[in-house]
């Protein structure tokens, strides 16, 4: 039988997707297509009230378009919102839980012919172990960990994924061995809370200790980290080792103290600003991509100005913005003086634009400069993929530089990608 997966989200539900592929493949399944599938599995999302839409869109199309195949829809939105599918005719419903366990549940289903629904109280649940040994893109990620206890106000992701719980750190050095092995040369760490890592006397500082001197490891990027997570240790190993990445995700959401405050983040703005200045110390070239929501509940125009001037201060390389979006059951839902659309789509456009602008001027930093470059794609001539601090690059060169480190010099900029000419060996 033919199978097919769609994922909507995160880098997790990535990883967690690619588990499910492996687990299918390796049990005599085959991938199909999206239009010859007899199994369709939908990995959704719920970050938002429009990822919970996309999910459910995607399931009704696919419902619709194959009435015939077996229908699973697994992760988040359906961890917390099951009811929305209820009478859509879906085969087979899982929370967040068991997704290494697909193919038993594809088969139990095929034997009996009735609808399962499976979703187990993600609050009282241990890491569920996942191991890939390969991965369908050329930089591999590794979940180490998995659950939220922030309770950011606007967030729902802690009731959809759990309680912080974290792999063994030998199955994660092992993983990442396997991952080389098989021709990986960049891995990303990747969890819902990625800088929580904790494995009884192994915190996320001394399992990176552990995994940069895994030989034959290229590149080690970390997916997203909290500014309150990057410890004076974690700078230090930034200093010594250049196997960790010039570039760091860091959340901001907003860059306003009092909003900050309303949505139940842990730093605030002066703290944001120290900690990046103590990156730069060390990796001065280090770009910094970052997430922020406008329009939070509360925020005026000044306080809006307040963001734009702390994101104007840190020079983030890019931001990628999001309008809010009402969680029911969260804190946010409670707070007075909700913005209206119109005006969360002129901040949103806004936003877009001053990150256009700090893309470009960080750009410009690099030209007639030597980089290393891992080319992910080949389309119409050109090779494409990124750079160690993330440039998105855009080569002419031929298919025996995929997912090989390549060396280029930069050009020029025809946004939103750097134009590199490949150095021959």
């Amino acid at each position: 039988m033919k199978f097919y997966i769609y994922t909507l989200g995160c880098k997790v539900n990535s990883y967690e997707s690619n588990i499910m592929r492996d687990n299918l493949l390796n049990s005599g399944y085959i991938e199909g297509s999206s239009d010859d599938a007899d199994i369709y599995i939908i990995n959704t999302c719920t970050v938002t009230n429009t990822s919970d839409n996309k999910s459910l869109k995607v399931i009704r199309r696919v419902l619709r378009e194959h009435p015939s195949s077996i229908i699973v829809a697994v992760g988040c939105m359906t961890q917390v919102n099951s009811s929305l599918l209820k009478d859509l005719g879906i085969s087979i419903v899982l929370g967040n839980k068991d997704k290494s366990k697909i193919v038993d549940y594809i088969e139990e289903y095929k034997k009996n012919k009735k609808r399962i629904d499976n979703i187990d109280d993600i609050m009282n649940t241990d890491f569920e172990d996942m191991c890939l040994n390969n991965f369908n893109k050329a930089r591999a990620f590794v979940k180490i960990e998995d659950g939220c206890e922030n309770y950011c106000s606007y967030c729902i992701i802690p009731y959809a994924r759990g309680k912080v719980r974290s792999k063994k750190p030998d199955k994660v050095i092992s993983e990442i061995k396997t991952l080389i092995d098989q021709g990986h040369k960049e891995i990303v760490l990747t969890g819902i809370h990625t800088g929580h890592y904790n494995y009884k006397d192994c915190n996320f500082y001394e399992l990176l200790k552990r995994i940069i001197v895994i030989k034959g490891l290229e590149r080690l990027r970390i997916s997203s980290i909290e500014i309150t997570e990057i410890s004076d240790d974690i700078i230090s190993l930034f200093k010594e080792c250049q196997v960790l990445v010039d570039h760091l995700h860091i959340p901001l959401q907003s860059g306003s103290n009092t909003i900050l405050k309303l949505m139940n983040r842990k730093y605030d703005k002066e703290y944001f600003i120290k900690r990046i200045n103590d990156i730069r110390s060390v990796r001065p070239d280090v770009s910094i991509t970052t997430d922020v929501i406008v329009g939070f509940p509360m925020e005026t125009d000044e306080l809006f100005k307040e963001t734009i001037d702390t994101i104007k201060k840190i020079k983030f390389f890019k931001i990628h913005v999001f309008p809010f979006s009402l969680r029911r059951g969260t804190k946010a839902e409670e707070i007075p003086n909700h913005v209206d659309n119109t005006t969360k789509k002129k901040r949103v456009k806004e936003l877009i634009n001053l990150s256009k602008n700090l893309e470009i001027e960080y750009y410009n930093r690099f030209i007639d400069q030597i980089k290393l470059f891992i080319p992910e794609k080949c389309s119409d001539g050109y090779l494409m993929g990124h750079t160690d601090n993330y440039l998105p690059i855009k080569a002419k060169g031929c298919i025996k530089y995929l997912n090989q480190l390549t060396k280029i010099k930069i050009k020029n900029i025809d946004y939103p990608y750097v134009i590199g000419e490949i150095i021959e060996k």
